[in-house]
């Protein structure tokens, strides 16, 4: 069943499938290089941490500096949902602020919040991503933003 196509080539679900698990593999091991051969050049990725970012480099940058941040980052996949060209990923994200966090010394704190990503792809590169996550509620947990009590 073919359902992605790039150039005159298609991806079926099953090469879709096998490319996050690839992903996932690579994100267990922060493996930032083998997660950005999945972009294409001119890709676009809106992030709650980052805004929107442009460009293969761009996402490189700020994925190495979450694995900076968080050398413990955890990506516990939950879901997968793969609907023609768009993949849609639910997971938790969980790690410890040992490296220091936008610009600020690290806590020592733990953060767990749920997320989901939703890619576009064009044959076997990601086109646009955009990610959905608490980045308030992360940056309470890590001690970056203070809560005020109800």
């Amino acid at each position: 069943m073919a359902i992605s196509k790039v150039g005159g080539g298609r991806l079926t679900r099953e090469q879709i499938e096998a490319m996050f698990v690839r992903r996932q593999e690579a994100l267990d091991n922060l493996d930032a290089a083998a997660l950005s051969a999945d972009y294409a050049e001119d890709c676009v990725v809106e992030s709650p941490a980052a805004g929107t970012l442009q460009g293969a480099w761009a996402v490189d940058n700020q994925r190495r500096a979450w694995f900076e941040a968080f050398p413990d980052l955890k990506y516990r996949s939950q879901r997968l949902v793969i609907d023609a060209d768009t993949v849609v990923q639910i997971f938790i994200l969980e790690g410890t602020d040992i490296g220091g966090f936008m610009g600020l010394p690290p806590s020592g704190k733990t953060f767990r919040v749920p997320a989901v990503y939703a890619y576009e792809l064009d044959g076997a590169k990601i086109v646009r991503e955009q990610r959905v996550y608490d980045f308030t509620g992360m940056l309470v947990q890590i001690g970056t933003l203070k809560a005020k009590p109800a």
